[in-house]
């Protein structure tokens, strides 16, 4: 089985390498469009900007690349936000897999944005990416951004406003929290990505 780690400039691609590593196996953060059409599984990481991923991602024409893809995807916290069309943030369109644009969290006392911090995802439809895991898991979450609950949504939490804590597109998978950050809940979320790897699943949940 081979990983393939998008190399969007995010400062979380190490721990989602290290969170791999514990699981007894490894991803290559690469750019290559190659090697990530090859790979088993494809992990989009994001943190940062809208706009400065966008731009790194058609740098190396992986906005077109990525769309195109048939092996199981997982966008993590921006790597989940540019599978949707846009973005309030930036200025750039996205990747369009996911008919949904990521709008800003409202902040209000005791409620600050950016929200940081551990919260329940709530699991709305059953998926082999939250096989064992209950509603009293706790996930890491960091952003100012997130989707609205639609169509594709697997998950959802509750921050002031509910929103898309996962979804789920064919064979693209997004998160908004951390799960590489997130304990025991977020190590079985991931051993559950890996045990997609050689499955079909894209004509699932279309």
């Amino acid at each position: 089985m081979t990983i393939a780690i998008v190399d969007c400039g995010g400062a979380n691609t190490a721990s989602v390498r290290f969170a791999l590593q514990r699981q007894g196996c490894d991803g290559t953060v690469t750019h290559d469009a190659g090697l990530i059409r090859a790979a088993s599984l494809v992990i989009v990481p994001g943190v940062g900007a809208i706009d400065d991923t966008m731009q790194r991602l058609q740098r190396h024409r992986l906005d077109e690349v990525i769309p195109t893809l048939t092996q199981p995807v997982l966008g993590i916290c921006l790597g989940m936000q540019i599978l949707g069309t846009r973005s309030d943030e930036g200025e750039s369109d996205c990747l369009g897999i996911v008919d949904n644009v990521s709008r800003r969290l409202h902040a209000a006392q005791g409620r600050p944005v950016p929200h940081t911090g551990w919260n329940r995802a709530q699991v709305s439809t059953p998926d082999p990416l939250f096989q064992g895991i209950g509603n009293d898991n706790w996930f890491y979450y960091v952003h100012s951004y997130a989707l609205a609950p639609g169509p594709d949504t697997i998950a959802t939490t509750m921050y002031g406003q509910r929103f898309s804590a996962a979804l789920r597109r064919r064979n693209f998978y997004g998160v908004q929290f951390h799960p590489e950050r997130s304990g025991r809940g977020g190590a079985k979320l991931i051993g559950n990505f890996l045990q997609l790897a050689g499955r079909d699943i894209t004509r699932v949940a279309s």
